[in-house]
């Protein structure tokens, strides 16, 4: 079967390259390229489309405006593509078909499509009403409830796993990435240490420095040094700086 397919992406050579990748899988036949949400929306809904690579941040109108303006029952099987984590794993918890994160890798792409044949196959690759409410409702609306993430999409070798937050040690940042370490492991993220903070729970992870975000239950030990700075003991022997604003943070939460 072949698979009318619609790529989206107001970047020229994300499109392009994206492009490339499907012209090696026979069963993939890329019809349009959409440079923006409105164009995406208007071929959509004028002519039949099997599958749908979907840029989820577009100036005007974004990814999420795409899938709410076509509405459900146009849809097609819908692969979401983004630079960002957070998307990509909130993707993950609504059951989307499948997401891919830029650069796009041949590997994981190929993993992707073959995800999209086994749903198509099943007659299972339309989001549901509840997944579709999810999309809409619970990825655009931090405005109205704050979530914090579960767990982070990290690359593990020659593959990605899901890292549940609650097994991360600590984060260090590193310029425009962090590390997160768990149980003596590292792995590391595309995102700034600010960025990730604030997606992550404020009475599990504390910064206690401009570096480190710290998991409240893995601390075992805190020193103080001074009036402006001291540092904190881990449970598993690894020691943290701690400055003054982060001791402060602890002291709001009644940690010392």
């Amino acid at each position: 079967m072949m698979l009318r397919s619609v790529i989206v992406d107001d970047e020229p050579l994300a499109r392009d390259l994206l492009g490339l990748l499907l012209a090696d899988h026979a069963d993939i036949q890329v019809v349009a390229k959409c440079l923006n949400g409105r164009e995406a929306i208007s071929y959509i809904q004028s002519k039949p489309v099997d599958l749908l690579f979907l840029d989820v941040q577009m100036p005007k109108i974004d990814g999420f405006d795409v899938v709410e303006q076509v509405g459900l029952e146009h849809l097609p099987p819908t692969v979401f593509v983004t630079a960002y984590q957070k998307y990509a794993v909130r993707a993950f918890d609504i059951h989307a078909v499948d997401y891919l994160t830029k650069p796009v890798d041949a590997e994981r792409l190929a993993r992707a499509l073959e995800r999209v044949r086994e749903k198509l196959a099943a007659k299972a690759a339309l989001l549901t009403h509840e997944q579709f409410a999810a999309v809409i409702n619970g990825l655009r609306s931090g405005e109205e409830a704050k979530s914090y993430v579960a767990r982070f999409l990290v690359k593990d070798g020659e593959k990605e796993i899901l890292l549940p937050v609650e097994k991360i040690d600590w984060v260090e940042a590193a310029e425009y990435y962090c590390c997160l370490h768990s149980s003596g492991r590292s792995y590391m993220l595309r995102e700034t240490i600010s960025d990730l903070s604030d997606r992550m729970d404020p009475r599990r992870f504390v910064r206690i420095h401009r570096s480190a975000v710290v998991n409240l239950d893995r601390i075992g030990e805190i020193y103080r040094e001074g009036t402006a700075q001291g540092s904190v003991r881990l449970v598993d022997g690894q020691v943290l700086k701690m400055s003054k604003a982060g001791r402060e943070r602890l002291l709001e939460l009644g940690r010392i």
